[in-house]
């Protein structure tokens, strides 16, 4: 297993009333060039957590640290008119701390981090992560 030093959050930046699936995420990237789906997680609005990379895979999320961390992206994180907000649902932030606390466990120097910790030009994942 590769060193994991960063758990990174994400938000797929889409608005709170469309849809974005997982594989519509995964479609995109791959048409972006990716091999794959950049994110090793993504949690659906109704809290479903779908795999995309393995964990012993580097990811394509967070340019300059994809190397020794982990992404994991919600679905939304645009409102309605488009603007950056927390848009998880309950089901989403259950999953998302089941998802942690079980990554932790397994990674415990592991630091949690948004997006826009790594990358001050992004709101990603619209949401302060602590």
């Amino acid at each position: 297993m590769r060193p994991i030093r960063l758990i990174v959050i994400h938000c797929s930046a889409t608005r709170a009333n469309r849809s974005y699936t997982v594989d519509d995420c995964r479609r995109d990237h791959r048409d972006r060039g990716y091999a794959d789906i950049g994110y090793h997680y993504y949690i659906a609005r109704d809290g479903k957590v779908h795999t995309g990379r393995p964990l012993c895979q580097v990811g394509a999320h967070a340019r300059g640290f994809n190397k020794d961390s982990i992404g994991i992206c919600y679905e939304g994180g645009l409102d309605n008119e488009g603007h950056p907000a927390d848009t998880r649902t309950p089901q989403q932030r259950t999953s998302m701390n089941r998802l942690l606390t079980c990554l932790k466990a397994v990674f415990p120097l592991a630091r949690i981090v948004g997006h826009n910790q790594l990358n001050p030009h992004k709101a990603c994942p619209c949401y302060e992560v602590l």
